[in-house]
């Protein structure tokens, strides 16, 4: 079957400021790594987001920027069409990007040394805006059985007496775990009960292979008592705009965080920060559907590649998104000792679980979002490291 776009093109992003390139001599003092770390794809931006870009500068003049009415028209369509929720302009806030966003909540929701809740191993910045503002991380792991991770649902209820907030990740980074809507219920249930609001980092949603429930939509008690963060930028490649958006259906919450990003001047967004969006969202469709199963592809021969060629590190399937929670405990290794591997021996440049928390020990995360030559490049130099010690 023809395609509308080729993801085995090979784009050279050296010299381009790309954090994945540019910031591997600062972390691991080398410069020649394969880049499988940052979570974004090295994959050509479509077209309909660049010729919006081109659209923007077409016009001469890059000046103070609102939200057009297009943005949220957009947005409520994109909701209602890829995920079958209905949510009106009024519910909608541009934030700065959703990890600003995360910080801004905090902020907004919380006072010094309350209690924000987090599920660990789960995306480095969630700790870092707790700690940065001085609030308490009260943290609840999740279990880990059979290459599969699970909410533990009694220790949740003990702990977030001492919390104001909790951000829920889901898709979950690092493993690519869709919570189920049972799942999302109990959630928003045990929240709604101790009055905890709830931060939904969805930004990987649309690149679920599953269905993926919106927290919000779950029900009731979800709906009133959350705030859904998203942007367009990882289902269609465009991280650099910094663009992302809020939806707050609780009226009164929604007002809260509005006021907020109004006393910060944080509420407007640049030249950049709308059209692309709306074009991703307008014209988007095929290209997404194209990426989720080229990235399929690449996540199936990973998986095999591991099974035939390096047994003593598990794959975890993930559920959405391109990223890979590798499970390499049985190789009995420290974390300095699994990071020395992938980068002296392999040449690759992956996150160390460390950095999710002290639950992923042993563990590493890998972007598979490249053209399958430099996936195939990367993993025969990691299968002739691993060949030498085993």
């Amino acid at each position: 079957m023809k395609k509308d776009y080729d993801f085995d093109e090979i784009i050279n992003r050296k010299n381009t400021d790309a954090v994945k390139l540019e910031e591997m001599k600062k972390i691991w003092g080398r410069t020649d790594l394969i880049p499988m770390w940052v979570a974004d794809m090295d994959f050509k931006t479509p077209d309909f987001v660049l010729q919006a870009a081109q659209r923007v500068i077409g016009h001469q003049i890059i000046g103070y920027t609102t939200a057009p009415s297009e943005w949220f028209r957009s947005i409520i369509e994109w909701q209602r069409k890829v995920h079958d929720w209905e949510i009106s302009k009024e519910m909608i806030l541009y934030l700065p990007g959703v990890v600003p966003g995360l910080s801004i909540a905090v902020a907004a929701f919380t006072s010094p040394s309350d209690g924000v809740m987090i599920h660990q191993p789960v995306y480095q910045p969630f700790s870092m805006v707790i700690r940065n503002q001085n609030r308490k991380l009260v943290n609840v792991p999740l279990i880990l059985k059979n290459e599969r991770y699970y909410i533990d649902f009694e220790l949740m209820r003990e702990k977030i007496k001492d919390c104001k907030m909790f951000f829920l990740c889901h898709p979950h980074n690092p493993s690519g775990r869709v919570w189920t809507k049972q799942e999302l219920q109990k959630i928003a249930e045990i929240c709604e009960e101790n009055q905890v609001l709830v931060i939904s980092d969805e930004i990987h949603a649309d690149l679920s292979f599953k269905k993926h429930e919106t927290f919000a939509k779950v029900s009731e008690a979800a709906k009133i008592n959350s705030v859904t963060f998203n942007s367009a930028s990882k289902a269609f490649n465009m991280a650099g705009f910094n663009s992302a958006y809020a939806i707050a259906p609780n009226p009164k919450i929604c007002k809260k965080l509005k006021d907020y990003l109004q006393s910060t001047m944080l509420f407007h967004g640049h030249a950049f920060a709308y059209q692309p969006t709306i074009s991703a969202y307008q014209n988007g469709e095929t290209w997404l559907e194209e990426i989720k199963n080229y990235i399929q592809e690449n996540i199936n021969f990973t998986i095999e590649f591991f099974r035939q060629n390096l047994s003593k590190i598990k794959v975890m399937r993930p559920e959405a998104s391109y990223l890979i929670w590798l499970d390499a405990r049985e190789l009995g290794w420290s974390a300095k000792e699994l990071n020395e591997f992938f980068v002296e021996k392999a040449g690759l440049a992956l996150n160390n679980g460390m950095s999710y928390g002290v639950e992923g020990e042993g563990f590493m995360r890998m972007n598979v979002a490249c053209p399958r030559a430099i996936l195939e490049k990367a993993l025969n130099q990691l299968k002739t490291a691993y060949k030498e010690i085993f």
